[in-house]
């Protein structure tokens, strides 16, 4: 990041793999962050990255060298940095030197569904996966109990309501028939927590098998589970679409 271009301070902080943003501005509203030696109360501060100086709860913070990842997550384990059960997370199973990089996951997976994550320590980047005014697409292979009618289909690509709210139009892709269950590609442009799972239970049935196969135009591929690589930055440019 060039140190002519301006940041905001909670962004700053979030980039550096502090916090969340969200969390920064509260850091900053409470008076725990400092910049250039004065203490900054105001969400509107700007700063120059590489030119001047940040501290939290007395720390200083350095933009890492950025550093994003894909992971096939396996099933049974957590997307999360700590777990407080004694679980394991996505960050025991790959190499210690990335939490100390700040890679953090962009959105999440939940813990008995496998598939594509995306981590890293580029804060723009996590955002821009994560926000839904972004709409990044996310591809699920699904497997339901049952032979779903054509009019149920119908209801999750118009969209069903979950917790009061109704969700966003749905596509679905390649609708097999397979003995007791019923194998299908979904599209959805959201990340609500277990939606997919939420949104077949709204019609019916119960997914016994979940899978994320895309997020924006990266694919995961051939990678197996529980393995990872490293992107590239022509990998990122497909990743949002551009």
């Amino acid at each position: 990041m060039s140190a002519k271009r301006k940041i905001r301070l909670h962004k700053f902080i979030a980039n550096c793999g502090y916090t969340s943003r969200r969390r920064a501005e509260l850091l900053i509203q409470a008076g725990r962050v400092e910049l250039n030696g004065k203490i900054q109360t105001s969400l509107g501060i700007t700063l120059h990255p590489g030119k001047d100086v940040v501290h939290v709860n007395g720390e200083k913070l350095e933009l890492p060298e950025a550093l994003t990842i894909i992971l096939n997550k396996p099933r049974g384990i957590l997307t999360s940095t700590h777990d407080t059960h004694d679980r394991l997370t996505v960050m025991d199973i790959l190499p210690r030197r990335f939490g100390y990089d700040g890679v953090l996951p962009a959105g999440r997976l939940d813990r008995d569904t496998e598939g594509l994550l995306v981590l890293t320590n580029d804060g723009d980047l996590g955002h821009r996966i994560t926000h839904p005014r972004y709409e990044t697409e996310k591809e699920y292979e699904v497997h339901v109990s049952g032979r779903p009618a054509v009019e149920k289909l119908r209801q999750l690509e118009s969209g069903v309501v979950i917790d009061g709210t109704k969700t966003a139009p749905a596509r679905l892709d390649s609708v097999q028939n397979k003995g007791q269950q019923t194998q299908l590609r979904l599209i959805i442009r959201e990340g609500r927590k277990r939606q997919v799972r939420r949104m077949f239970q709204c019609i019916g049935h119960e997914v016994a098998y979940l899978r994320r196969v895309r997020i924006g135009g990266l694919e995961l591929g051939d990678l197996p589970p529980g393995k990872w690589r490293e992107l590239e930055e022509a990998d990122v440019r497909t990743l949002l679409g551009e």
